[in-house]
This record gives structure tokens, C-alpha cells and sequence, in this order.
């Protein structure tokens, strides 16, 4: 408990990101038992609430051009995969073509 509250004030002080990973591997203990203990855990995750700042629409809405580019690469991928499902369902059709010549 003493090592996971002065890892704990550390992160704080040194105003690094405070997660229930961070907490348990600066104080050597593990996550699952940070999250079995009530006041801890309630402590991490009121400073990892004050740490996350809150992103309105504004800071998470995407530009015309950046859609755009999401829509073409995604366009590429589908058009990668479609073209790849297609060799293989060729190389399938032959392997049970020479597997039913083998019989």
C-alpha cells in the first residue's frame, strides 16, 4: 500500500499521466490488486479524470480534405482486399481441383 501511494504522489508531482498501469508498475504491484482496493483505485481514477482533457466537437471534428483522404485509403483497402479474396478463392478452386483429381 505504501509503495503504490508514493508511486502514486510521484506520477502526480511529476504531472505524468496517472493509469492504473503506470501506478502499478512504478510501485511493483500489480493492476489487479490496485483495482481491489477501494481508496486507490478511487484516487487514480479521479486524477486520470483531471488529466483527460474534455474534447468538445470542435477538437475532435475532422477536416473536409482529411475525410477525403480517410474515403480513398479506405476506397485502396477495400479494393487491396477485394482483389486478394479473389486469388485465394482462386487458389482454393484449384486446390480442390487437383484434390478431386487425386481421388
Amino acid at each position: 500500500m505504501r509503495r503504490a501511494k508514493a508511486a502514486l504522489h510521484q506520477l502526480e508531482a511529476s504531472e505524468e499521466p496517472v493509469s492504473f498501469q503506470s501506478v502499478a508498475r512504478r510501485a511493483g504491484v500489480s493492476r489487479q490488486w490496485l483495482y481491489g482496493q477501494p481508496d486507490l483505485r478511487a484516487q487514480i481514477e479521479r486524477l486520470r479524470e483531471r488529466a483527460t482533457p474534455a474534447a468538445g466537437p470542435r477538437a475532435t471534428a475532422a477536416t473536409d480534405p482529411s475525410l477525403r483522404q480517410r474515403v480513398q485509403t479506405l476506397r485502396e483497402e477495400v479494393q487491396r482486399l477485394r482483389e486478394e479474396n479473389s486469388a485465394l478463392k482462386n487458389e482454393l478452386a484449384h486446390a480442390y481441383g487437383h484434390q478431386r483429381d487425386a481421388r
